[in-house]
Order: structure tokens, then sequence, then C-alpha cells
């Protein structure tokens, strides 16, 4: 999934989302362990996109503590 699609989220849509991939992550992990893992990339892409939602999360955190700041680094 695109990171835009995340930036487009709620804070409450992002903290959903980020339950459910960890959910399926899990279960993911599980079905490679007991060899049933059908799409083994599929466990990438799950931590890819769970890492771009607790980026995003952390991003409107900073937000909140420093608002007078753009939300972009460097400038």
């Amino acid at each position: 999934m695109k990171a835009s699609r995340f930036r487009e989220m709620s804070e409450g849509e992002l903290l959903r989302e980020e339950q459910e991939l960890g959910e399926q992550l899990f279960k993911l992990r599980f079905q490679q362990a007991v060899g049933q893992a059908e799409k083994p990339q599929r466990i990438r892409l799950a931590r890819r996109d769970l890492a771009r939602v607790k980026t995003r999360l952390r991003q409107l955190e900073l937000q909140v503590a420093r608002p007078g700041l753009s939300g972009k680094a460097g400038q």
C-alpha cells in the first residue's frame, strides 16, 4: 500500500490499521512456521505497511508536540 494513502487517514484509522497489520503479520508468521505460507513475500509487505503506519503515527505525534513546525525535517 502506498504511503500517500496512510497520510490521508485519521489517527483513529491509523491505529485500527496498525492493529490489523499486527494481527495479519502474526498469522503470516505462524503460517510460515508450520509450512503453510502460500506467498512468503506477504510477510515483507505486511512489515513494510506496518512500518509506514507507525511512521505516520509518529509524525502526527510530533506535530501535536510541536505545532509550530510544518512537518518537514531540516527546514
